[in-house]
């Protein structure tokens, strides 16, 4: 989860904000921004990582204006209703063999005493999503003492950042060992919102797996981000746990999966 920019492209969550987009979804689509736009709707994190669409990073901006050439600027993808899978000319998501074997550490000097909150978080979140689709997620706690980006022996990483920019921030399957990080800002702690830490992991987790936002799927939702996305279901879920509430959504308590939630899960993952 992080805190939304209305046109960037990476996997995690907005801070809530006031709603935006009109009263009703449309199934049109933005026009092609160019790579300056682009640009300029991404931000550096602490660790240089290139953050679009609040959340997902990439390792340089060579990396961003890859991902610009082969999916914004020649709009690959599909446009259709539904809980959205990340796809560039096939889903993105992770092989039979790996879905049941997604390992990863906490880090215990970053998190320090939070450390257990951020177990406890994560048992609850990954639970959430392995008790709807055929995914299982492992801890692997002997690598927690050395959770860094290129701890090589789990799939992931989780550690805490400073950072302002965001509440959370994850990857998408087809990263590199040294995006695979899901961080989480010191602001998740400090409680306030509607969503409590183990949501916004649900959330996060969520694009581990391969999913979009929700709300990509509409130019009304006021947060269009691009068209490279499958649709799992034939309903467009503004209540999604993958849909930022503020982006004309429905959700006004804790990001939870949905019945529409688990039934696309359920299709990606069966």
């Amino acid at each position: 989860m992080l805190k939304f920019r209305s046109i960037a492209l990476m996997a995690g969550v907005a801070l809530l904000g006031t709603a935006c987009g009109g009263p009703e979804a449309s199934e049109t689509q933005a026009p092609v921004m160019s790579w300056e736009e682009f640009q300029a709707n991404a931000f550096q994190d602490e660790e240089g990582k290139w953050i679009i669409d609040g959340d997902l990073a990439f390792d340089s901006k060579e990396e961003l204006r890859g991902f610009y050439d082969n999916n914004i600027a020649e709009e690959k993808g599909t446009s259709a209703d539904g809980l959205a899978v990340y796809y560039i000319g096939g889903d993105i998501k992770w092989s039979a063999a790996q879905k049941g074997n997604l390992t990863y550490c906490v880090s215990t000097s970053s998190f320090g005493t939070r450390k257990t909150t951020v177990v406890n978080a994560m048992n609850s979140a990954t639970a959430a999503w392995e008790a709807t689709a055929s995914v299982n997620f492992i801890h692997s706690t002997s690598y927690d003492s050395n959770c860094t980006a290129s701890q090589t022996g789990v799939l992931f990483d989780v550690r805490q950042t400073s950072t302002t920019s965001y509440v959370a921030r994850a990857f998408f399957p087809n990263s590199a060992r040294s995006g695979r990080n899901i961080l989480i800002s010191t602001s998740a702690f400090s409680g306030g919102g509607a969503w409590s830490l183990t949501g916004v992991l649900r959330h996060e987790l969520g694009h581990v797996l391969g999913f979009r936002h929700e709300h990509t799927r509409s130019t009304a939702s006021g947060c269009y981000e691009d068209n490279q996305w499958r649709a799992l279901t034939s309903t467009y879920d503004r209540a999604s746990v993958m849909h930022y509430p503020q982006c004309n959504g429905t959700q006004t308590g804790d990001l939870v999966l949905t019945s529409l939630d688990k039934q696309g899960a359920r299709s990606l993952y069966p």
